[in-house]
């Protein structure tokens, strides 16, 4: 949640001039989630991390308005630390401190950026992993595989953003290197568990305009890489694409990956446009509208240019997932079946091969496999199931490319 709300935060900075009639949903969408994060810090020393037993959750298939599963909240302390979760908490609202300082409730900005500084103070101050202070509560379901040192400094990032303080930038640059064995292994990863190359992204705005920067510390660099690790003929490329062109890893719900990604690159283009920096993958030199003309495929893909003619986004177009991977969706709705459904009561609809009942609109599934093949089949959560870290890359992906077709 934190990371979905980071990232449509960061749609909505570089490009919420260009939404529209619907910046009023992004912006209502991202208070959603930042007055949640504002009760769950309320109190010094604590950070609500989680409502809910996975276990018990993912048991039962039943809608939302008849869930009566344990309601246990998880929490992390100075004793339990958690600071990944902190630290994207505090990401979440410095992010969308800025969005709101700009779009309009400036006074909601300043309490946001005060509790960012106060929750990432004590996610560094008290370092530790959720995965250790929860337990069973975040694992397996919502681990951290990467540790929690990039989340540290992808908040201090945020933090130097929106308060342009040179004490959060100073804290970046010692603690990339500080952090250099957590951190360079997984230098080109980016998503809601891993924002290693999202903080090298990030920062190279800054250091784009401090030319003593540009040799001092490794962001380029890295950034770079990020790069020519991803584009299919890049000659250092380390990422797998489906026959149809979709950037594809293994694992849960793919799409998390395109989206991410894409984003990620269309952010580092903007940052290039106005600096003299080239990128070179060996001898290969990538043009911004290489880039531009990459990341308008991906987003291409997902919305219905690939080998089935499938929109991967539910509602749009005129093929899309019908049997998608959620409760509310596929259940019946309270107007149509007021009687409650318990836990198990909803499992012949889970089972069942009918579209779903309910239209869950502009979501966008795990999508397909590797060999560009798709299921659509409820079951299949891999390839059916929709998550808001899909969405919340692409919202600014569609922003930038509504207004801008293809061109810088």
């Amino acid at each position: 949640m934190a990371f979905s709300t980071t990232m449509l935060a960061w749609g909505v900075i570089e490009y919420g001039k260009s939404m529209g009639s619907e910046l009023s949903h992004a912006l209502e969408a991202i208070q959603w989630s930042t007055d949640y994060f504002l009760k769950a810090t309320v109190t010094t020393g604590v950070v609500y991390a989680q409502v809910g037993d996975p276990d018990a959750d993912h048991n039962c298939w039943e809608r939302p308005e008849d869930m009566d599963t344990l309601r246990t909240v998880y929490a992390v302390s100075k004793e339990a630390p958690g600071s990944e979760v902190s630290a994207e908490i505090a990401a979440a609202m410095a992010a969308a401190s800025m969005v709101f300082k700009t779009f309009g409730d400036k006074e909601y900005s300043k309490v946001l950026l005060k509790r960012a500084i106060k929750v990432f103070q004590f996610a560094d101050k008290y370092r530790g992993s959720y995965n250790d202070s929860i337990g069973s509560g975040v694992c397996p379901f919502y681990c951290d595989y990467s540790g929690y040192q990039d989340e540290l400094l992808w908040a201090a990032a945020w933090l130097q953003k929106a308060t342009k303080s040179s004490v959060y930038l100073n804290y970046v640059i010692y603690n990339m290197y500080t952090f250099k064995p957590q951190i360079e292994p997984s230098i080109l990863e980016f998503g809601w568990d891993a924002k290693h190359a999202g903080i090298s992204v990030l920062v190279s705005k800054f250091v784009f305009v401090n030319s003593s920067l540009k040799a001092s510390t490794p962001f380029l660099s890295y950034a770079d890489n990020f790069v020519c690790s991803i584009l299919p003929k890049s000659p250092t490329r380390t990422l797998e694409f489906t026959p149809g062109g979709l950037i594809f890893k293994s694992g849960m719900c793919n799409m998390q990956h395109t989206t991410a990604i894409s984003f990620l690159l269309l952010a580092y283009t903007r940052y290039l446009k106005n600096s003299d920096h080239v990128i070179r993958c060996n001898n290969m030199i990538i043009s911004q509208n290489h880039l531009i003309l990459f990341i308008k495929s991906q987003v291409d893909y997902i919305l219905g240019d690939n080998p089935l003619k499938m929109s991967y986004m539910v509602g749009y177009g005129s093929k899309y997932p019908e049997r998608i991977h959620h409760r509310g969706s596929s259940l019946p709705s309270i107007v149509e079946h007021p009687q409650k459904i318990d836990c198990k009561e909803g499992t012949p609809y889970f089972l069942s091969g009918s579209p779903n009942q309910n239209l869950l609109t502009g979501a966008v599934v795990g999508g397909p496999g590797v060999d560009d093949s798709f299921a659509d089949d409820r079951f299949d959560s891999v390839q059916s199931e929709p998550t808001t870290y899909v969405n919340a890359p692409l919202v600014g992906l569609l922003a930038y490319f509504k207004s801008r077709s293809s061109k810088l």
